[in-house]
């Protein structure tokens, strides 16, 4: 019986350590930019000036729509960081 209470302890504390370690690694969210005219249509992650919403953008690349992505890669994907002229 106290071999089974022993396991079920040691078990326990590999369960919270594990995941107070992810918790920690998921504190540090990677740096993000937008990215505006690289959101595919029902894909763009927040509002414009036409809509109030995320996944509302009607076509594929439109230069008003963004997405957040890793910084310093927006314009290797073909997107811009500054929104469009009005």
């Amino acid at each position: 019986m106290k071999n089974r209470q022993a396991l079920i302890a040691a078990a326990l504390a590999t369960v919270c350590a594990t995941a107070g370690s992810v918790a920690a690694a998921q504190d540090k969210p990677a740096e993000k930019e937008k990215c505006y005219g690289i959101a595919k249509a029902g894909q763009n992650d927040c509002a414009t000036g036409t809509h109030g919403c995320s996944n509302q953008a009607k076509s594929d690349n439109m230069a008003s729509e963004w997405k957040y992505v890793a910084k310093g890669t927006c314009e290797k994907t073909g997107g811009k960081t500054t929104p469009p002229a009005k």
